[in-house]
């Protein structure tokens, strides 16, 4: 299964190939690249794709890479922007990244014996011909905006340089480089199969299957993926079991069914824009392959209630090259044995801890992102971060929202793990937002003059202490295992209350305006774009709840039914009217009183978001407590 010769296919044209001549002279030798797709990117983080012959392309490249081609507001999501009445979206080609190929393996081309391809070309989208739109332009500028701010935040306080090992002063830096990278997590099955919840979580508990042994198709599959993406260029790292999962059946014939495990896959960072993009090929290769194995792949951030869920750790650093060739990590310390940072790293990690409230709706804007967000799954829960306990020891705390990755045998390394993005992020905004409130911190540590000691007292004040940046009645450092060594009220009281729903979520940039304008970059994100963004999440919050979420609780509750006989003792029938009340308070209505599922639905109909968001934290602590109370009632009938 793909025994292609994989030396014969075309997986990239770098960035530095874009020009005529090299394109015809690539895609003449490799004929098996049969169509061309500009790739546009929404608000939403959705790339468009049509399948244009190469013949034609190659016809018209002139006009086509110099004036895109023309798509309409109903092909992408952006809402307030790309209207029904006024929706001409131009997609311009981007000629500073890789440009990938997607193979299609179920369509095999009988002239060369490989699979039909299609070169995919990113592209930004041009609204009414001269106002570029959707969030590769948001990373593009967000970039271009934080590089050329902290060239005059440096050249401005020359002071910093005595805390950066290799440069004396801003005229030796030629550059500022952002490099980012993400790890994904994602789950694999068997068609068909269904989870047992109460199997999934022993096996979770006992650690059954993380970094384990892959074995049979997924194993296959897994290795065959890593293959496949190093001809790319991606650079993998590694692939691994996750903590979710549960092993496979082998059947009579041989063959592995009953599949239900969680994989890793890590590759090598890259410029912002190209870990972004890389991110997109590497989700759609993993799919692709494991699918020709007979294996059905989501990237869920929680496929399965009760169950670990997918993250999406999103990798965070800054760099210079210097004018003599060398370069240097603009975060790392002097002397790691002395400091945890240098006054700008410091000042970045500040600054999205600061203004995480308004950067959180870019990172989980639906109801699956934060169902992944509980205490209890190595996802994070509170703004908080960890730095070690000492300069000399590395934190690899796993509870917090931002880790700080340090090596002293590597500087370069220096950089933040944010821990709570998940698969369905859009990556692109997420980069961009945690840029820009960076620069917030760098500006505000710089302009005040402080040193890594003072900026470290900073990061480490107790609540009700006076900062010169970070707020009064909050806490930003905490070494400790925040979800076993904190209450739930204590974790509100240190580090503010997590959003239960996406509504409350969205409500911090209501909250918390100064914030929203830090994450914005002061207007880098044009104001339109942070309201089609709002006006994107929210009708798909309120939509999925609505259609999807609401129905599914109906179907939920009319699956919990009776089982027990006339063998039932007076504990199973207790337990059963228990259960029969509160599937009526859930899902029934009566002349006196309306469920909560209809409520819900008539708060969403009526556009009355505070009160279904209300509804729907109701809702989800009823359906976990029925499903608790039937786990309990079958336990006790034969």
């Amino acid at each position: 299964m793909l025994e292609f010769n994989l030396d014969k296919m075309l997986f990239n044209i770098p960035a530095d190939a874009h020009e005529k001549s090299d394109l015809i002279r690539i895609l003449k030798d490799h004929p098996e690249v049969q169509f061309v797709s500009f790739v546009g990117l929404d608000i939403a983080g959705n790339d468009t794709d049509e399948r244009i012959p190469v013949k034609l392309f190659v016809d018209d490249m002139d006009d086509m890479l110099t004036h895109g081609i023309q798509t309409d507001g109903s092909s992408v999501n952006l809402p307030k922007i790309a209207e029904l009445n006024n929706g001409k979206v131009d997609m311009i080609p981007d000629m500073s990244v890789n440009w990938y190929v997607d193979y299609n393996f179920n369509n095999i081309d009988l002239r060369t014996g490989l699979p039909v391809g299609t070169l995919r070309i990113p592209a930004f989208l041009i609204h009414n011909d001269n106002n570029e739109v959707g969030a590769r332009a948001i990373l593009r500028d967000s970039v271009s905006a934080f590089k050329e701010r902290l060239m005059e935040l440096l050249r401005e306080h020359p002071y910093v340089f005595q805390y950066i090992d290799g440069a004396e002063s801003v005229d030796d830096i030629e550059e500022i480089r952002i490099t980012s990278a993400t790890e994904l997590e994602f789950w694999v099955r068997t068609p068909d199969d269904k989870a047992d919840r109460e199997h999934l979580s022993t096996s979770q508990e006992l650690k059954e299957q993380y970094w384990k042994r892959t074995y049979g198709p997924v194993r296959t599959a897994l290795e065959k993926t890593i293959e496949i993406l190093d001809y790319y260029g991606i650079e993998m790292e590694m692939g691994h079991k996750e903590v979710g999962g549960v092993k496979s059946k082998l059947t009579s014939t041989g063959a592995h069914d009953h599949i239900m495990e969680q994989l890793e896959i890590d590759w090598k960072f890259a410029s912002a824009m190209q870990a972004a993009d890389n991110e997109k090929l590497v989700k759609y290769v993993v799919r692709d392959v494991f699918n020709q194995f007979g294996l059905n792949t989501t990237f869920m951030a929680k496929p399965i209630e009760g169950v670990a869920g997918s993250g999406e750790h999103t990798h965070l650093g800054v760099s210079a090259k210097l004018k003599n060739g060398k370069m240097v990590n603009l975060f790392a310390p002097p002397v790691f044995e002395e400091e945890f940072l240098n006054p700008v790293g410091f000042g970045a990690l500040m600054g999205i801890l600061k203004n995480y409230e308004a950067i959180n709706p870019f990172v989980s804007s639906s109801t699956d992102s934060l169902n992944r967000l509980k205490p209890g799954y190595e996802a994070p829960v509170c703004i908080v971060t960890s730095l070690g306990k000492s300069p000399a020891e590395p934190s690899r705390n796993r509870t917090i929202l931002v880790g700080l990755v340090r090596d002293k045998k590597s500087p370069m390394a220096t950089r933040f793990e944010l821990r709570s993005p998940n698969p369905k992020s859009n990556t692109y905004l997420v980069i961009a937002t945690c840029y820009n409130a960076m620069l917030d911190g760098i500006e505000a540590a710089l302009k005040a003059g402080k040193t890594p000691k003072e900026l470290e007292a900073s990061m480490s004040k107790k609540c009700g202490e006076e900062d010169f940046y970070l707020e009064k009645d909050r806490e930003y450092r905490s070494e400790k295992d925040v979800f076993d060594e904190y209450t739930a009220e204590e974790r509100n009281q240190l580090f503010g209350v997590a959003p239960a729903t996406v509504w409350e979520n969205m409500q911090g940039w209501v909250k918390y305006p100064e914030k929203v304008t830090s994450v914005s970059g002061n207007g880098v994100i044009k104001p339109i774009s942070m309201e089609s963004y709002r006006e994107f999440v929210l009708t798909a919050w309120a939509t999925e709840l609505h259609d999807r979420i609401l129905p599914n609780y109906m179907n939920d509750v009319r699956g919990y039914v009776k089982r027990h006989g006339d063998d039932a003792t007076d504990y199973d029938l207790a337990n059963w009217y228990t259960i029969t009340n509160l599937k009526f308070e859930i899902a029934k209505d009566s002349l006196e009183k309306k469920s909560l599922l209809t409520r819900a639905r008539e708060a969403l109909d009526n556009k009355e978001y505070e009160l279904a968001s209300q509804m729907q934290i109701q809702l989800q602590e009823k359906m976990a407590q029925l499903r608790r109370l039937y786990i309990t009632y079958k336990r006790n009938l034969f």
